[in-house]
């Protein structure tokens, strides 16, 4: 079973990573910024073919030579974890490794044509257009979080009852499989690192609900209505992403404190299912952010005369976004869907760095 989990994450992790720049907008290309009317340019559409296909035949053949060395020999499971864990962050290198390739080839396709020179660079704003903004309320976040510590404060007046081994690790079957000797903080650990990652949420959430509203110099209505969908739809996903993550992890502490109130085939399942729920919710996202791009392409109007403020010069590598004018802590991303931090805004980094040192220390205690 262990296998089959790997493969299909695998597989679905190809395909992903082929597809990026087919569902990214059409004027970046790479992490290069492309003005309207070269986006059919064939020397691009070379590129993206060649990206795609560079990222699946060696990543597909991997796969095949992986499911082999499974068929052909007794392997254990910590073994077939082992190999698909290193094959998995194996093909995520070679994908970027190739990024950069093309990435450099978009640089010195754009500089070469000296596509911006006839240009001129319009920056567009709107007054009022953040009570469009449909993200969802910060208050929302704090849902999952009062019931973690409810069930926290539980945890506290029932420590007489648990065990004198307390599990901090679960193997793929559902079970624990590492355990701890129990003192008053290693009973709720788990707890606490689930508040503090449901904290990074609500921060994250703040932050991208302040970061600039970018629209196109081009087709400013299409483009305010693409970004105001995409922060809706992101906000979604990062809500719903915390609640499985609470359901998960307040599953599992009740394990520890109820042995038995799950069967195996429970404990086994629950987890597999939760996964699958949140690539679930990862695939229909991305479908969303890729029909809205799709419609943002369809209503823009190429002009030879404008272009939107290129900032190029702020992305580093295409990926690391660092200017100190913009006061946005959350940026979306270049290549891929998401956001990604502003590097150049220290808040960012309290956000995102700070809770993961507080599970790090938790986790080590």
């Amino acid at each position: 079973m262990e296998a089959i989990i790997f493969i299909i994450m695998l597989l679905i992790t190809v395909l992903f990573e082929a597809a990026i720049p087919f569902l990214i907008r059409k004027t970046v290309v790479f992490g290069v910024s492309v003005p309207s009317t070269q986006i059919k340019h064939p020397q691009i559409s070379t590129y993206k073919k060649r990206y795609s296909l560079f990222v699946i035949i060696p990543s597909i053949l991997s796969i095949v030579a992986y499911c082999i060395w499974q068929a052909a020999n007794n392997i254990q499971a910590d073994q077939v974890a082992i190999i698909g864990t290193s094959l998995l962050f194996g093909m995520l290198f070679w994908s970027l490794s190739l990024y950069f390739y093309f990435h450099g080839k978009m640089l010195w396709l754009k500089r070469d044509n000296k596509w911006e020179e006839q240009l001129k660079e319009v920056n567009v704003t709107e007054l009022g257009v953040r009570q469009k903004d449909e993200m969802l309320p910060w208050y929302v976040f704090i849902i999952p979080m009062i019931i973690t510590v409810g069930f926290l404060l539980f945890t506290i007046t029932q420590y007489h009852i648990l065990p004198a081994e307390i599990p901090v690790h679960w193997g793929p079957d559902g079970k624990p499989d590492r355990f701890t000797t129990k003192t008053p903080l290693s009973a709720v650990t788990l707890l606490l690192v689930l508040l503090t990652m449901q904290i990074m949420f609500l921060g994250i959430n703040i932050a991208t609900k302040k970061s600039g509203i970018k629209m196109i110099a081009n087709n400013k209505q299409a483009s305010k209505h693409r970004q105001l969908k995409y922060r809706k739809y992101s906000s979604w996903f990062s809500f719903l992403t915390s609640i499985a993550v609470t359901v998960l992890f307040i599953l599992l502490q009740l394990t520890t404190l109820y042995n038995n109130i799950f069967s195996d085939y429970l404990l086994f399942l629950i987890p597999i299912l939760i996964t699958v729920l949140i690539l679930i919710g990862t695939i229909l996202f991305t479908i969303k952010v890729e029909r809205l791009n799709r419609g943002l392409d369809g209503k823009e109007h190429p002009t030879q005369e404008i272009s939107s403020f290129d900032t190029d010069s702020y992305w580093k590598g295409g990926l690391f976004y660092f200017n100190k004018n913009d006061p946005s802590i959350f940026v979306e991303k270049r290549f891929g869907i998401g956001w990604t931090l502003n590097f150049a805004n220290p808040i960012g980094y309290v956000i995102i760095f700070l809770p993961l040192l507080i599970i790090l220390l938790l986790s080590f205690m």
